[in-house]
């Protein structure tokens, strides 16, 4: 490495956030950067570890370690280029990642300082933008043609991996532009839409169609194609059927988010019912990221107050001995939303919405519940405890995830990626997942035509 013993002098230094105050007014970007020789620094930190457990830790095989080499040294078109051998969308990850790679690497293990992955990886990718690094490019075709159905990460990777090997690919999306839950679900706040717009400009480019508006039925695919690849996501979010669900004022969490997104990017949603949480006590049952987008979400429409709660106990701070490496620490988690002022709670079942009389939620009754270790070392099993209460709210917002989505029986030729194969995941493990499709749909064609 450029500095072997950088990691003991230089501290982790992560870019910051925008002040709260200036930051909930707008529905740009909170997430801030360091300047050049701050980020070469940060890279510097990479130490010679010998066995990169961030890049086993990756879904996409990044190489962390060669790249954060060449950006220490201030090579930065290299850090671009062995980047993008393994990562279709770096403006991606690099935004959005829980950034599996960090927990994995050595300096979490020994100090809790982790090098900044992420953040050197958004830096990577924004300056190979700025310095023209990137333009499109051109391949030679082999004749064959592939439909992808579902414009999403899973879809756009498997797309661009197929064109660089010379198939005419085709992407149908049903919405009016392509990214999927990254530009219907994720809140600009943390990926503005133009990252993916000047992406998809430059795959158009490079001859990838995109056909918009047009919902095909995966029963009846469209003529014409050689080969087929599914990627349509989880499009079922999971629901709350208890008494009072029909209440006005109860949501799923992407209806607002959805709505939010799509008003900002000049798409018309006047004929839709205006789902807001400006003036409104807001309850969000569900305390993952999807609720944090929504707590966000809500401070920024203008809310009175947000309540989050969990079903599940509160987790530890900082350490978990109940998920040690290599398992996904399940540690609590506050992110910018949560700093803007929320209540947090934790071990709350839903019993019932309460309705005003007017037939609109005014609250939700809630009951404590304990988690008791399984007889068999198992699932931990939920026990009512009997103490309820009524949470007051106007708005309730369900984030509790989404179901596997099912499929009729595909032909040889028809292939599944992503959450469509899945069930929800990360982004970096569908842009993985379409990868990997690529690879199955390239060899299926060609041992076809041996």
């Amino acid at each position: 490495m450029g500095t072997p013993n950088a990691f003991l002098t230089i501290p982790r230094q992560e870019a910051g956030h925008r002040p709260v105050h200036e930051r909930i007014s707008d529905f740009g970007e909170v997430e801030q950067t360091l300047n050049e020789s701050g980020r070469m620094l940060q890279a510097s930190r990479c130490m010679d570890c010998g066995v990169p457990f961030c890049h086993w830790a990756c879904p996409l095989g990044n190489r962390q370690s060669e790249w954060q080499d060449a950006l220490c040294k201030g090579k930065w078109e290299l850090a671009y280029k062995l980047l993008s051998q393994t990562n279709d969308f770096p403006e991606f990850t690099g935004r959005i990642c829980p950034a599996l790679c960090e927990k994995s690497c050595v300096l979490n293990h020994s100090m809790d300082a982790p090098v900044t992955v992420r953040e050197n990886e958004c830096s990577i990718i924004e300056r190979a933008f700025r310095e023209g690094y990137i333009r499109p490019r051109s391949f030679d075709r082999n004749g064959k043609k592939v439909a992808v159905i579902g414009a999403g990460p899973a879809g756009l990777s498997a797309a661009v991996q197929l064109n660089v090997r010379g198939y005419e690919v085709t992407v149908f999306e049903k919405r009016a532009a392509a990214g999927g839950l990254v530009r219907y679900g994720i809140p600009n706040f943390k990926l503005d839409k133009y990252v993916i717009d000047r992406r998809v400009s430059i795959l158009e480019q490079e001859g990838i169609s995109f056909r918009y508006g047009v919902e095909v039925d995966t029963a009846k695919l469209p003529e014409g194609f050689d080969a087929y690849v599914i990627s349509t996501g989880t499009p079922v979010a999971r629901d709350l059927p208890i008494p009072g669900r029909e209440l006005k004022g109860v949501y799923f969490a992407l209806e607002l988010l959805s709505q939010q997104n799509r008003s900002l990017t000049g798409e018309d949603v006047s004929a839709e019912e205006p789902v807001s949480a400006k003036g409104r006590k807001v309850l969000v049952i569900g305390g993952g990221d999807t609720g944090s987008d929504c707590i966000g979400t809500c401070h920024r429409q203008g809310c009175l107050s947000v309540t989050q709660i969990e079903i599940l106990p509160k987790p530890p701070e900082g350490h978990n001995p109940a998920t040690p490496w290599p398992l996904w620490p399940q540690i609590l988690k506050t992110s910018t939303s949560h700093e803007e002022g929320c209540e947090r709670r934790w071990s709350l079942s839903s019993c019932r919405f309460i309705d005003d009389g007017k037939g609109r939620v005014c609250g939700v009754e809630v009951e404590e519940v304990e988690w008791l270790p399984a007889p068999d070392g198992g699932r931990p099993q939920m026990k009512p405890t009997g103490k309820k209460e009524v949470i007051d709210c106007d708005m309730v917002l369900l984030a509790m995830g989404f179901l596997r989505p099912e499929h009729p029986q595909f032909g040889a030729n028809v292939f599944l990626a992503g959450d469509a194969k899945t069930g929800a995941s990360l982004v970096v493990r569908a842009l993985a997942g379409g990868r990997e499709v690529a690879r199955e749909v390239d060899a299926f064609l060609k041992k076809a035509e041996a």
